[in-house]
């Protein structure tokens, strides 16, 4: 049997805030649907996708975001996201394509000066059982590495199963330093870095999308566009992901 593989694409909205100055929404939804999630992708993970204070209300129009992807809101539930005005956790947006079937949805309070999250999903495809988090860390490293360590004690209470790690971690070093260790997650992540930062001329790789085994990164790329370049300060970055073999 072909082993199937996830597209995969990962992006920080910058809370709809452009190079311009100008914070407008709506464009960044013009840039996502003609320049980011192009027909086939699957997982579609965004970070800053909510107002950075209290009540984090939504920004995006997931309506039609979902008429002119197919994709999913993974977090339509109330309990899935931070708040009733919100439509992620702390500006985390998860969305699926149809054929994904979603089991199970964590939320995980990550410590740090600055509130941060990870959304956690166990879903299959093609029988195929696979995990999802998609998260945005901290830019200082004592807290990246506190955050992962949460991460990392949750995932091993839970069942195993390949887990695909997504988002901005804002870690620059192409090693990923103590914060992605194999000491300190218990297991080890894959996944080329590429730079997606800053926008116009990117050397930092802050995004990753990043698997555990029996999968594997197949391909990557960091995508460019004239939106792009105006609607963020990150380029997003789209993979795909082979998944391991189908279940028992």
């Amino acid at each position: 049997m072909t082993q199937p593989e996830l597209a995969c694409v990962s992006w920080n909205v910058h809370r709809g805030k452009g190079q311009d100055g100008q914070v407008d929404p709506s464009r960044t939804v013009d840039v996502l649907l003609s320049e980011v999630a192009l027909p086939g992708t699957e997982i579609l993970v965004l970070q800053e996708a909510d107002e950075d204070h209290r009540p984090h209300r939504g920004l995006l129009d997931l309506s039609r975001i979902k008429a002119e992807t197919g994709l999913v809101h993974a977090q339509s539930e109330a309990g899935l996201r931070w708040g009733p005005e919100s439509h992620g956790f702390l500006g985390v947006i998860l969305f699926l394509a149809p054929h994904i079937m979603v089991q199970d949805s964590v939320l995980l309070d990550l410590p740090g000066h600055c509130h941060r999250g990870a959304v956690v999903v166990d879903a299959m495809r093609d029988g195929r059982p696979f995990r999802i988090i998609g998260t945005h860390l901290s830019l200082g490293q004592v807290a990246r590495i506190a955050q992962m360590r949460v991460i990392a004690q949750h995932l091993r209470r839970r069942p195993p199963r390949q887990t695909i790690l997504i988002g901005d971690l804002n870690e620059w070093r192409p090693w990923g330093g103590l914060a992605l260790s194999p000491r300190l997650l218990g297991q080890r992540l894959h996944g080329p870095a590429r730079a997606t930062f800053p926008v116009g001329r990117p050397f930092l790789p802050l995004d990753r999308i990043m698997t555990t085994e029996p999968g594997r990164v197949t391909g990557m790329d960091v995508l460019d566009g004239k939106g792009i370049r105006l609607a963020s300060d990150h380029r997003p970055l789209a993979a795909k992901v082979m998944l391991g073999e189908a279940a028992v």
